[in-house]
């Protein structure tokens, strides 16, 4: 079995978020990917949208495809959570030999020295890199010294290239403006029904 690791706060899953897991999906020949999204994450200083909204929101999202699933492993973790402690976790539940591929935009792979413990992560994972606009490719020899191995370790993908951001979606929802093409039906309903993202009065 292989599969993928998606994480992000997911506030709120988008389109481009699908066409990602899709797309990796399909250029590694992975089984399913998994979205994992994030508890409290160390790097972010705003007050993310309680993960039962997010959680119902990636529900939506995912409907009806087999190969797309969702991890509580962060969620359910109180406290910051990180990457190598959260895989794992989830590898505890896999087969040893299973294939794990950890999906991660340009611009991440350029702040994995910054992470905890990234010499660990790559032990327990692969790495999967796709394109963000606007980051460069990433400079791997400088990296490679700071992270013995690393270069083995990570897949560098050139597509896709999604300029959907979810700062921007909660930015229009709270500007009145429509989301329609930038997140599922579903997904942009469950933000009008529940009045998330609203600027405070």
């Amino acid at each position: 079995m292989k599969r993928g690791i998606l994480g992000g706060t997911f506030d709120p899953v988008h389109s481009g978020h699908l066409v990602i897991a899709g797309s990796v999906k399909t250029q590694l020949g992975l089984d399913e990917v998994i979205f994992l999204p994030a508890g409290q994450p160390w790097w972010k200083d705003r007050k993310i949208t309680a993960a039962e909204h997010r959680l119902n929101m990636l529900g939506l999202a995912l409907k009806n495809q087999p190969y797309f699933k969702v991890s509580r492993a962060e969620i359910e973790r109180t406290g910051p959570t990180y990457a190598d402690e959260t895989i794992a976790e989830m590898r505890r539940h896999f087969d040893p030999g299973d294939g794990l591929y950890f999906i991660i935009g340009w611009d991440v792979v350029a702040e994995l020295p910054l992470w905890r413990d990234p010499a660990r992560l790559i032990q327990l994972c692969r790495l999967a890199a796709v394109p963000r606009p606007g980051y460069p490719r990433p400079d791997l020899p400088s990296l490679e010294v700071k992270i013995p191995g690393l270069t083995n370790r990570l897949t560098m993908l050139g597509e896709p290239l999604v300029d959907i951001s979810a700062t921007n979606i909660r930015e229009r929802v709270a500007e009145g403006l429509s989301i329609d093409e930038l997140v599922p039906a579903a997904v942009a309903e469950y933000i009008r029904r529940h009045g998330l993202y609203l600027r405070k009065k």
